[in-house]
C-alpha cells in the first residue's frame, strides 16, 4: 500500500516539473481564494461594527421583550459600548448575574436584570433582589462594577441600600437614556470605580 502511495506521489510531483503552469494556476487560484475570504471577514466585521455602534432601543421594545430578551438586549448595549465579551449567563445557578461584560479600561461588570412587562407601573425592585446580587456580585463574581438593570423602578429602602453598598441602580429614565443613545453606561453612572488599565488606543 505504502509503495502504490509513494508511486503516485511521485508521479504527480513528475508530472507538475513537466507541466509548471498548472502549479502557479493553483497558488494563484489560493491566494486569489485567501484575499477573498480575509476581505469578507474584514467586511462582516466592519458592519457588525457599524451595527454596534447604531444599537438603539425605544422602551416601547425593551418593554416588549421577553425577561432573557431583556437580559441579551442589555448584553447587547454592553458591546456596543465596548465590551466585545459582554455575554448573557442568567438562568438556573446564575448566582444573581444575568450578564457579564469587561469593559475597555479592564472593570468586569456584573449586571442583574429585572424586566417589568409594565414598566414604571409595575412592581418595584425592593431589597430581597439587591441582598442577592450584593452576595455574589462581588464575592462570587469578583466583579469591579456591580448593576442592577430595570425598566421599571426600584423602593426606597432599595436606594438606600444600594448606596450604602456600593452597588449601581439603572431604573427605568436611566435605560431610557443609555439604550436611545450612544453613550457608554460608565459614563451614565456616578462613582464607578477607577480603571484597572487604560483604554485600547489611549
Amino acid at each position: 500500500m505504502l509503495a502504490v502511495v509513494w508511486s503516485l506521489a511521485v508521479g504527480a510531483l513528475r508530472w507538475l516539473a513537466a507541466h509548471p503552469w498548472v502549479l502557479i494556476v493553483l497558488l494563484v487560484i489560493a491566494a486569489t481564494t485567501g484575499g477573498v475570504w480575509a476581505h469578507r471577514r474584514r467586511e462582516i466585521a466592519h458592519w457588525n461594527r457599524v451595527r454596534e455602534r447604531g444599537l438603539r432601543y425605544a422602551m416601547p421594545q425593551i418593554d416588549a421583550l421577553h425577561h432573557r430578551q431583556f437580559e441579551e438586549a442589555v448584553r447587547d448595549l454592553m458591546h456596543r459600548d465596548g465590551c466585545p465579551t459582554s455575554v448573557q449567563v442568567g438562568g438556573a445557578g446564575d448566582n444573581g448575574a444575568d450578564v457579564k461584560a469587561t469593559d475597555p479600561f479592564g472593570r468586569l461588570w456584573v449586571i442583574q436584570c429585572k424586566h417589568r412587562r409594565a414598566g414604571w407601573a409595575g412592581s418595584a425592585v425592593g431589597t430581597p433582589d439587591l441582598h442577592v446580587l450584593n452576595g455574589t456580585g462581588r464575592p462570587v463574581h469578583k466583579g469591579d462594577v456591580v448593576v442592577l438593570v430595570t425598566n421599571g423602578r426600584f423602593t426606597d429602602k432599595a436606594i438606600a441600600f444600594a448606596r450604602s453598598q456600593r452597588l449601581h441602580l439603572v431604573d427605568r429614565h436611566l435605560l431610557a437614556q443609555w439604550a436611545a443613545g450612544s453613550t457608554p453606561l460608565w459614563e451614565l453612572l456616578s462613582a464607578v470605580p477607577a480603571p484597572r488599565r487604560p483604554a485600547s488606543g489611549s
